[in-house]
């Protein structure tokens, strides 16, 4: 009957009971910690200390709420079946009573921890944010909702894979949150909650939902190429690319403020045919481009149209490998006027295309056209280039011919021999001259040196002679002083 109360204890019961006490002990309560929605769990409470022939009443709440009784029993000894529901959750507590003692306080159990499990069911992806379909850079606010479910954990899947959380890739408990999403955000999402009872376990799987990130469309490029129908009629085809975008993409061609044309394509460009007159000053064209958010435009392009005209010119340069002989040249060709020019190279009279065993051709359109060669005997012959409008074949200009080969391009011309000739003659005259030079200095020093040495023995036999003269000068003096004097004053 009383699955969770110890026998010893009902005994303690029996011999508590014959006291004389005129107060209450406190209850115990014992029962279950979890128990499962729908199940029937039962919870029993004793009361060991109570007066005798006392008619104790046992009363079973939720702490914090006596209006709403969960079960009683008049026994110093209860069990209390109770079909289990999501408010039983929290802390119970049994409350004794001495229903003949008035005087008697009731007195209070410990409380007792219960835990309701309700299998999860109706799991739903509910989109916070707002619309499945939004532009790139706006947050991204998922929340799985139930119908039903405790103690639950939850799972997201996009695509069907594990949702992997970043800085801006965030779920919490029952919540998704990616920031500053992308194209890339695009997929199916939903969630999986769980809970589980003893082995039991219990999942719910949303539906999918589709969430659409597009992309903002790019700021288009704009180019043009000119088409000739006839001899009279010229169209500008006007291209507006942009590089990313959802489709389908609005393009639209301005003419300064004026709309020109306009289309909705499923793909990231447009053309546009524009009829013109050649040589004329067109105007400039703007491209606009828009897939829902907001606008994007292009640069200005003026639409300007100019044939081609002579004189076409062509110089080349060289190419020095480590023994100074020639290995490499270019040639480089131009038009005078021409907007949209076409260049061809020849060598005798062969159209020389795109790559070859020892050329390559590089077009820099509108500026000039460069061919590099490889100097060998396959390269040997006669070059030029031609120049036409890219619309109009029959428009071609010729350049001057130019003949090369290893040897031509390896002999030095007779101006380059003079002018080396020239350089060393002049540094052999300028060597002869330092050198002529050093030695008159040289000879002039040393007759200047004898010179000097000659003036300077001279000058000491003349002070030699000025000093001799002065000490006989001096002899003749003192020898009259010693004849007036003493005789021993005097040198012997």
């Amino acid at each position: 009957m009383f699955p969770y109360l110890p026998v010893g204890m009902l005994l303690a019961s029996y011999y508590c009971s014959k006291g004389d006490s005129r107060t209450l002990g406190q209850p115990e309560l014992f029962g279950p910690s979890v128990a499962l929605v729908n199940d029937v769990a039962d919870f029993n409470c004793q009361l060991l200390i109570y007066p005798k022939n006392a008619t104790i009443l046992l009363e079973l709440f939720k702490e914090g709420n006596r209006n709403k009784l969960l079960g009683f029993d008049i026994s110093n000894v209860a069990s209390f079946p109770i079909l289990i529901r999501t408010f039983h959750e929290g802390d119970l507590e049994c409350v004794a009573r001495a229903l003949n003692y008035s005087q008697v306080e009731p007195t209070v159990s410990y409380t007792h921890n219960l835990k309701v499990i309700e299998p999860v069911a109706g799991a739903e992806v509910i989109i916070q944010s707002g619309s499945d379909e939004f532009f790139e850079g706006t947050t991204l606010e998922l929340q799985c909702t139930l119908t039903a479910g405790t103690h639950v954990s939850y799972k997201w899947l996009v695509n069907g894979q594990p949702f992997s959380q970043s800085q801006l890739h965030y779920a919490t408990n029952n919540q998704l949150f990616i920031y500053r999403t992308t194209s890339a955000d695009s997929g199916s999402y939903m969630c999986v909650a769980t809970n589980h009872y003893d082995t039991r376990v219990f999942t719910s799987n949303s539906s999918e939902v589709e969430i659409t990130v597009k992309d903002m469309v790019s700021n288009p490029d704009i180019s043009f190429k000119v088409l000739k129908e006839d001899s009279y009629n010229y169209f500008a085809v006007v291209t507006c690319q942009s590089t990313r975008g959802t489709l389908p993409i609005t393009f639209s061609l301005h003419n300064r403020t004026e709309l020109a044309f306009s289309m909705t394509v499923n793909e990231t460009k447009a053309t546009f045919k524009v009829p013109f007159v050649l040589s004329t000053q067109l105007g400039c064209l703007r491209c606009q481009a828009n897939n829902g958010n907001e606008d994007a435009f292009s640069q200005w392009l003026p639409l300007q149209v100019v044939s081609v005209s002579g004189p076409v010119m062509m110089h080349y340069d060289y190419e020095i490998g480590k023994n100074y002989a020639v290995i490499g040249q270019r040639f480089y060709c131009k038009a005078t006027k021409g907007s949209h020019p076409r260049y061809q190279w020849f060598l005798n009279q062969t159209l020389l295309q795109g790559r070859g065993s020892f050329y390559y051709t590089v077009n820099q359109p509108p500026d000039q056209s460069i061919l590099l060669l490889s100097v060998g005997r396959s390269s040997a012959g006669t070059y030029h280039c031609e120049v036409s409008d890219i619309f109009d074949n029959t428009t071609a200009i010729s350049s001057k011919k130019q003949y090369i080969d290893e040897k031509v391009v390896n002999r030095l011309p007779v101006s380059v021999v003079a002018v080396v000739f020239g350089c060393f003659t002049f540094l052999v005259l300028l060597v002869s001259a330092c050198c002529f030079d050093g030695v008159f200095r040289t000879r002039k020093s040393g007759e200047n040196s004898l010179v000097s040495q000659e003036m300077e023995t001279f000058a000491a036999d003349e002070d030699e002679l000025e000093i001799s003269e002065y000490h006989e000068d001096d002899d003749v003096v003192r020898s009259a002083r010693c004849d007036e004097l003493d005789w021993e004053h005097c040198p012997m």
